[in-house]
């Protein structure tokens, strides 16, 4: 029987040499797409991956660099507890590098240029400490393709994504559906939408979810139940008053924000407008706060933990080489307090 080995791999993938090392050791960044390729050839072959990285001789530091743009903001925390569960159940190291994007550009993330210095230097630092890959963790989900190199290391994206490689979001269509669904089967016919920035991804999601609800349960649509805010309580209390002054006024609120969600609380209570009785309201984001609201808000939860644990999970399996078997994204979770009722009559 003929030896099969790495030219071998590479000729019948249709690929270099140096790419099948590359995806065997992590050395360079491999397209996804490459990746698989590679990857499905040695599985055919019946080779394990692992034996294939040994005769390499890789020097393993068991060390995974976490960059992220902004420990204070509240998706963050979660997120690293999640990788640092991994890490634990695993017995690896992390190194965190903290960028502080919130303080130092505020929500100018669209100008890159004004940041990209930053994540530069914490990817250097990293692999200067010979990190074996990296995570980044973005403080909002949005493109971040061509911001920073990681010299052939392999990177996981988190709660934002590029072009070239693998990220691990959640589902925010599914959840905003999930959302509107549970006001639907209240009994609410007239549930309208404060949004975040319409040029974010997660309220361009959020609302496509809205929208296939309302869809799918034959609602009548309203443009006038459409409202675009910014993500801050300021617009969720101008954007209710307008709702709450139309003729044929909205039951129901669906906010993309719990600190949206803050300012509908306020303007329902300066109209005298009780929640739940007469107009219900679900948020998003299941922020610590909302528990603490009067009334306590039902709110959608992020699975900002999984996200994290299962980012960890994939970065390992590609520095060892195997076949990536991607997850569904993970889910939101409805959670139920006190801020929803059916409507009145």
């Amino acid at each position: 029987m003929t030896k099969i080995g790495i030219k071998e791999i590479a000729a019948m993938a249709d690929v270099s040499t140096a790419t099948v090392s590359y995806v065997l050791n992590g050395t360079r960044n491999v397209k996804l797409k490459t990746r698989e390729r590679v990857l499905k050839v040695i599985e055919e072959l019946n080779y394990k991956p692992n034996d294939i990285a040994k005769s390499l001789k890789i020097k393993r530091t068991n060390t995974i660099g976490v960059i992220a743009e902004d420990v204070t903001v509240f998706n963050v925390p979660e997120i690293i507890d999640g990788i640092n569960d991994f890490a634990d159940q695993h017995d690896m190291h992390i190194l965190l590098t903290n960028l502080r994007l919130h303080k130092r550009i505020g929500r100018n993330f669209e100008h890159t240029e004004n940041y990209r210095k930053y994540a530069v230097n914490a990817v250097s630092e990293l692999l200067s400490k010979q990190v074996e890959g990296i995570i980044y963790i973005g403080v909002h989900p949005r493109e971040l393709t061509g911001l920073i190199d990681t010299a052939g290391k392999p990177i996981v994206y988190t709660y934002c994504y590029t072009q070239n490689d693998l990220s691990i979001q959640y589902n925010d269509e599914l959840a905003s559906y999930e959302a509107m669904c549970h006001l639907i089967k209240k009994g609410h016919t007239r549930v309208a939408i404060i949004s975040g920035i319409m040029n974010s991804l997660p309220s361009q999601r959020r609302f496509n979810g809205y929208y296939k609800a309302i869809t799918e349960h034959q609602l009548p649509f309203d443009p006038q139940l459409v409202k675009m805010g910014d993500w801050e309580a300021e617009s969720g209390y101008r954007l209710t008053q307008e709702l709450l002054a139309l003729p044929d006024r909205p039951t129901a609120i669906l906010s993309m924000n719990d600190v949206m969600a803050v300012g509908v609380l306020r303007a329902a209570s300066e109209a005298d407008v009780h929640i739940p009785k007469d107009l219900s309201v679900v948020g998003f984001d299941n922020r610590e706060f909302s528990s603490y609201l009067i009334p306590r808000i039902t709110t959608m939860d992020l699975p900002l933990h999984e996200m994290g644990f299962q980012a960890m999970d994939s970065l390992t399996r590609i520095i060892r080489g195997e076949i990536l078997d991607l997850n569904p994204l993970p889910s939101c979770t409805l959670i139920e307090r006190d801020s929803v009722a059916p409507p009145r009559g």
